[in-house]
């Protein structure tokens, strides 16, 4: 059978298989081919399958009905292969509302090979993880494009930006020349329905109380500006979908149709001539193109942070090609090429100084205010500024590698994704649009049977209408409350509640050297009532020095300190390298040793010319059965004092005592002290002994302390915190710290650390100053205030909003919203959500000194 054929089955017509091309990996012979083929074609449901061992794919033939892509890649997975996935970045142009974000998720989690959506509205964008051969880019986009919006492939760097402006800027156009046709004429609509009123008579011409002149006057409104929310709509209706452009033409569209009725065929039973609702119509499409106008200007700003890294970038480097220095773009520097700097100038690409001296503002980059010295060996970050001299540094990363690419990435990421706290929301927004219009039809319902005739005050007259409602009659009546009911609906602002703020959050994060790699970080971080600081590099310096030598009997200071070094000196640890430049700066020869071996938590082992030197703590000599004698009480001396006291052993025998220290970075104590005001239990967690980690604690006020802990035990104590009860963020840089940083609720890495630790935190601090650990605390706290105002407001709106239009109070009041006052509240209900958030843009982290 050919897929796709329909069949006839028992006289039914059966839709054909569908086809599927999986890329599997892991397969490395015939066997696994078979293996792969036999598991397929065992799923119901699977009619067929071949799998190409050299080209890695698996294609299949099977019913949609039956069974799904997931299942099938599910049950390569559990015969040991894999089915790698893909993402896709695109931008998505037109949408308007939650519904829209709800529209476009549904749609693409229709699609078989779609594993995860998610669609950001403030940021304009749909991250989408499918497996190739299931679905491609193009059909993901041709999606998106016929439910009305403008899809394409998401563009990094200055190009991007160019895109963003340009989009931007056609936008606010487009909706700005929609205000200037929409305005004029719906305010001569308005005194032309209101000419009988007030002082009106006195100065509006008699003819432009005319009906037909209103008509005339109104059909431009509703038909030019309104256009678009009748394509829109038609374009979600086609494929069975709704938003917030639905409800703008239903109401628009009743209103207009029903005054062109009782205009033209006043008999009709629709009114008459006191239903001719034209100043609805008008102003209604004149409101709403307001909004939209608004929510144009402000909602790029948001997503002003972006825009700023990406505008630090140098467009042009100089480059030492061939014995000569030429001029390129940018992006065409490679790895290895010698750049050169001069006063002014920014840095075009990430590299290593080779030659000259100068002060680099790192600012934008680090937040640090401070230029930085660079000599040859230094590191140089592009996107920074030289301030004073020239030099000539070596290329080292470029393009995407770069640390400002990284951070854009970082960023946009996080500004992509969602919060937990927004599912409520997209619930909401989801149903909410066929919910209004079930609604609307019932308070049209309700009271054209019912409510009119049992509640109907004679005078009463809705606001911002010149129309008293007798002169409408019971339909005009029950119309006007049920398109009033659609229009002051909004799930907008629900829409932009959380994903605005998140961007603003993250934007100012950015802008602080903050990273958050995503929403849930945000979310998290303002959560947390515990931190565990690891003690090397967190809250030291990491770059410990000797400070203390002590020789046992038989031994003197200079041999202990060479034998020390001489066994540290193939090891990466902080307190080894200390001892071997201690040993460097003494004059001492430092040879190489055999049979070195690290034991972690404990201390290193080598071999000298035959003798095995042994250097670490306690637990490392009582594993060896080694007598540290009268060394025990020193070495406790030691660390009472706060240093890190080491024992060396030669041929199982004690040969001395080696202290090293390291010291507190200057930020630690003021931020452990802001974290405590802030209600926030702080830890330690290290493996140095006891006594030197109670001291260094102290000096910082830091009462929890987790000493002697293995690395590999350190995720272990965090999750002991967390069955506590208690959210609990870990703070490390170095790749011990990776599993903590893993098992934390919020995993939080120095920027001068490790890759892994990097890659394994939810939040990265560029600088290395641990004030930046409130910031980001704070930050996350202000960002999550701001998404619950947000929240609180939208759903308070409607739920105030809709009662109120729907008449609940007319019985009491004599008065009812009008359709364009409900326009009005609609707009602005939006435009309030995205004000609120830009009022993040001011919020300063507590310990930072300055603006960045």
């Amino acid at each position: 059978m050919l897929p796709g054929v329909n069949v006839m089955e028992n006289g039914a017509e059966r839709a054909g298989p569908a086809r599927v091309t999986l890329p599997v990996r892991g397969m490395t012979c015939a066997a696994c081919v078979a293996r792969v083929e036999k598991t397929l074609k065992n799923i119901p449901g699977v009619e067929g399958a071949r799998v190409n061992l050299v080209a890695g794919k698996a294609a299949v033939d099977y019913l949609p009905e039956r069974v799904s892509v997931p299942q099938m890649v599910k049950a390569i997975q559990e015969i040991g292969y894999e089915v790698p996935e893909e993402e896709v970045l695109l931008t998505v142009r037109g949408m308007t509302c939650a519904a829209c974000v709800a529209r476009v998720e549904r749609t693409l989690r229709a699609l078989p090979g779609v594993t995860s959506v998610v669609v950001n509205l403030p940021a304009e964008s749909a991250k989408i993880r499918f497996y190739p051969g299931a679905v491609d880019k193009s059909r993901i986009k041709q999606e998106i494009n016929a439910l009305g919006y403008e899809a394409s492939e998401k563009l990094t760097g200055q190009e991007a930006l160019d895109r963003e402006k340009e989009a931007r800027e056609r936008e606010i156009r487009y909706q700005r020349r929609n205000m200037w046709i929409a305005w004029p004429l719906a305010i001569l609509v308005m005194v032309g329905m209101f000419r009988d009123m007030w002082i009106f008579p006195y100065f509006v011409p008699k003819f432009l109380g005319n009906v037909y002149v209103l008509w005339a006057l109104t059909t431009p409104v509703a038909f030019i500006p309104g256009w678009q929310f009748f394509v829109h709509s038609w374009n979600g209706l086609k494929r069975g979908t709704t938003d917030m452009n639905l409800l703008y033409a239903t109401g628009i569209g009743a209103a207009y149709l029903i005054a062109t009725i009782n205009t033209l065929w006043p008999n009709a039973g629709f009114g008459g001539r006191g239903a001719t609702f034209f100043e609805s119509a008008a102003l209604l499409t004149a409101f709403i193109v307001l909004g939209r106008y608004l929510e144009a200007l402000t909602r790029g700003r948001t997503s002003e942070a972006i825009r700023k890294l990406m505008s630090l970038r140098a467009r042009t480097a100089l480059v030492v090609r061939d014995g000569r220095e030429i001029e390129i773009a940018a992006d065409e520097v490679e790895v290895g090429d010698i750049v050169v700097v001069r006063p002014g100038e920014s840095i075009p690409v990430d590299g290593e100084v080779i030659e000259g001296y100068s002060a680099v503002d790192e600012s934008m980059i680090t937040g640090e205010s401070i230029p930085v010295e660079k000599r040859p060996g230094a590191q140089v970050i592009g996107a920074t500024i030289n301030k004073t001299g020239s030099f000539k540094f070596r290329a080292t990363r470029v393009g995407s590698e770069t640390t400002l690419a990284q951070i854009i990435k970082l960023v946009e990421d996080a500004q992509a994704s969602k919060a937990p706290i927004q599912r409520l929301a997209d619930f909401v927004a989801g149903h909410f649009i066929a919910g209004v219009h079930v609604l609307a039809l019932l308070v049209f319902l309700f009271w054209f049977f019912i409510g009119y005739n049992a509640f109907f005050l004679p005078g009463s007259r809705f606001i911002l209408s010149p129309f008293s409602l007798a002169q409408v009659g019971v339909f005009g009546f029950s119309l006007l409350l049920s398109v009033t009911t659609l229009v002051i609906s909004c799930p907008c602002a629900l829409g932009l509640a959380t994903p605005s703020a998140v961007m603003a959050g993250t934007g100012k994060g950015a802008e602080n050297g903050i990273l958050f790699k995503g929403a849930d970080a945000v979310e998290e971080s303002s959560k947390l009532n515990a931190i565990v600081f690891d003690k090397t590099g967190t809250l030291t310096k990491g770059e410990p020095s000797v400070t203390d030598i002590i020789a046992a009997e038989g031994f003197d200071k200079q041999e202990v300190l060479r034998l020390a070094a001489m066994a540290e000196k193939p090891s990466e640890h902080p307190l080894g390298e200390a001892i071997v430049r201690g040993a460097r700066d003494e004059g001492l020869e430092i040879e190489d040793v055999r049979d070195f071996e690290a034991v972690p938590g404990h201390g290193v082992r080598a071999v000298y010319r035959g003798r095995e030197i042994l250097l670490g703590n306690r637990r490392l000599m009582q594993q060896r059965n080694i007598n540290i004698g009268d060394l025990a009480a020193r070495m406790e001396e030691l660390e009472e004092e706060g240093k890190t006291a080491m024992l060396l052993a030669v041929d199982g025998k004690a040969a001395g005592v080696i202290a090293v220290a390291d010291t507190l970075k200057e930020s630690t104590k003021v931020a452990v002290e802001r974290l405590q005001k802030m209600g926030i239990q702080v830890a330690m967690i290290t493996g140095d002994n006891r006594r030197t980690a109670e001291a260094i604690a102290r000096q910082v006020g830091i009462k929890t302390v987790l000493a002697e802990v293995l690395p590999q035990d350190k995720a272990e104590e965090v999750k002991k915190l967390q069955e506590r009860g208690l959210k609990v963020a870990m703070v490390g840089d170095g790749i011990n710290d990776a599993p903590a940083l893993a098992q934390a609720d919020v995993g939080i890495a120095i920027g001068s650390g490790t890759d892994v630790a990097k890659e394994t935190g939810d939040i990265i601090l560029i600088r290395d100053d641990l004030r930046d650990v409130v910031g980001a605390i704070e930050i996350g706290r202000a960002t999550m205030g701001k998404i619950r105002q947000n929240l609180v407001w939208a759903f308070l709106y409607n739920a105030l909003g809709i009662p109120i239009a729907a008449g609940v109070l007319y019985p009491f009041t004599g008065l009812i919203v009008s359709p364009e006052l409900a326009a009005f509240f609609m707009a602005m209900s939006s435009v309030s959500v995205t004000l609120n958030t830009l009022l993040l843009k001011r919020f300063r982290p507590s310990l930072r000194e300055r603006p960045v």
